[in-house]
């Protein structure tokens, strides 16, 4: 029985399910996005993001900690240098998960897990500024009863006059065809 473990197995033992996300998540921190299964995505997500959010703090301990996921000098040096300096402001969902169909071998459901900062198509190649907003509640001296409720009949007789050209320009122009088509069937009766 399996009551109260709520992780994927995904279909391995302990040490090979280790070793396994250790390398995807090494790869996902070199190349910035891998294609892989749905379910070893998501399971790698919960694997990666705590490992992400270590890397902000950039002191030797947290350097021994996550060395101790993913044992890689070059990916550390990657992880901590540039992905946590790209990351910094964000407090968290440092990946997406973007599912691109099934496999046609087993059709497994495959997806795309990318780190979401390293993507240029969605954030345009520029860092977007944070806009803070500001929620008014509406006084009822700015919006006067009286012009709110004359504009809306206005706009109701734009609509219908409108209309009625659309429908008798059609009517005009059937019987412009049908006389095409008579005189067309003259010319042809006296070219004969």
């Amino acid at each position: 029985m399996r009551h109260g473990k709520k992780f994927n197995h995904l279909g391995r033992k302990a040490a090979h399910r280790k070793a396994m996300l250790s390398n995807m998540a090494c790869s996902l921190i070199e190349y910035k996005r891998i294609n892989t299964t749905v379910a070893k995505a998501k399971a790698l997500k919960q694997y990666v993001e705590p490992l992400i959010t270590k890397a902000k703090d950039d002191s030797t301990h947290s350097r021994r900690v996550v060395f101790s996921y993913l044992r890689q000098k070059e990916t550390i040096k990657e992880l901590f240098g540039v992905v946590s300096s790209k990351v910094g402001d964000r407090p968290g969902g440092y990946t997406r998960i973007i599912k691109t169909g099934n496999r046609l071998g087993d059709n497994a459901e495959m997806c795309m897990i990318e780190l979401v900062d390293f993507n240029e198509v969605y954030t345009n190649g520029k860092e977007a500024k944070k806009t803070k907003t500001r929620r008014r509640k509406k006084t009822t001296a700015n919006v006067e009863e009286g012009s709110a409720v004359e504009e809306t009949p206005a706009v109701e007789e734009a609509q219908v006059v409108e209309e009625t050209p659309t429908a008798e320009a059609a009517t005009e122009e059937a019987p412009a065809t049908e006389e095409k088509k008579s005189d067309d069937a003259n010319d042809e009766n006296q070219d004969a």
